[in-house]
């Protein structure tokens, strides 16, 4: 069976946005498995022995929340 390469796609075509789909989704598959890793209050990476999530009592840490300013809010969160 022959490779995929850029001479062979250019015989056919209709695979360029086939192929673009696919890229594009799993860039962005790429992109939120790493946002939620790094900016997800339920994720702590630092290994200090505390534990506490008082940093994201006025942070915004919703991937889409219109119109809604968090610094403002008062957190329902119980304060420790």
């Amino acid at each position: 069976m022959q490779g995929m390469s850029l001479k062979s796609l250019a015989k056919h075509k209709a695979l360029i946005p086939l192929y673009f789909c696919v890229a594009l989704g799993c860039a962005g598959a790429a992109f939120y498995t790493t946002r939620l890793a790094l900016r997800n209050p339920d994720v702590q990476w630092s290994r200090s022995g505390d534990i506490s999530n008082e940093e994201f009592r006025q942070k915004q840490y919703k991937f889409y929340s219109p119109n809604v300013d968090y610094s403002k809010m008062e957190s329902p969160a119980p304060k420790y």
